[in-house]
């Protein structure tokens, strides 16, 4: 499908599935290589990052574990600004090497809200994997180590990516025709 009607929106497809594939597995590799022996939580950011996060993790090689944390600060197709912590994390981050993984990066204030409260747990380090990246929309100045992909600003859906709730499940990213 190259259009898709989500809602009142059209949406054209941008990024083809096998195109999304091969980044995430050259960011695999990159974590696997810089990584190796320190056995890195994987923090997947809910709901928007489960696709990557699972293709991601399918190509980690190295020792690891996983869990998730959900926060919230879209609505509809723009953020909110407000960042809204709905479920934290149970396990103890102190001494730890985090990964947080994440879907995309536009403005980067819930990423740096996330560090923020990370940081107060005590970890060793945090290093962030993003599928996305918007860096003409960022407001703050993030590390973000591993980027699958640089996108310009527009409003996407697909790949975990949604448009109040519909899209996610799109193997395709599509961005959203101007109508």
């Amino acid at each position: 499908m190259n259009t898709i009607q989500i809602k009142d929106k059209l949406f054209t497809v941008s990024i083809k599935e096998q195109d999304i594939q091969k980044e995430v597995i050259r960011v695999a590799n990159e974590i696997n290589r810089d990584l190796a022996g320190k056995n890195p939580l994987f923090l997947s950011v809910l709901n928007g990052s489960f696709m990557f996060t699972a293709d991601l993790i399918k190509h980690i090689t190295i020792p690891c574990e996983i869990s998730f944390v959900k926060l919230a600060s879209y609505q509809g197709v723009s953020s909110t600004g407000v960042i809204k912590e709905v479920i934290g994390i149970n396990e103890d981050i102190s001494g730890r090497t985090v990964v947080i993984v994440e879907d995309i990066v536009d403005t980067g204030l819930t990423m740096q809200r996330l560090l923020e409260t990370l940081g107060t747990r005590g970890p060793k380090e945090i290093h962030i994997a993003s599928l996305l990246v918007k860096p003409e929309k960022l407001k703050v100045d993030l590390n973000i180590e591993y980027v699958a992909m640089e996108i310009p600003n527009d409003f996407i859906v697909g790949y975990g990516l949604d448009y109040d709730g519909f899209g996610r499940n799109y193997p395709d990213i599509y961005t959203v025709v101007e109508q």
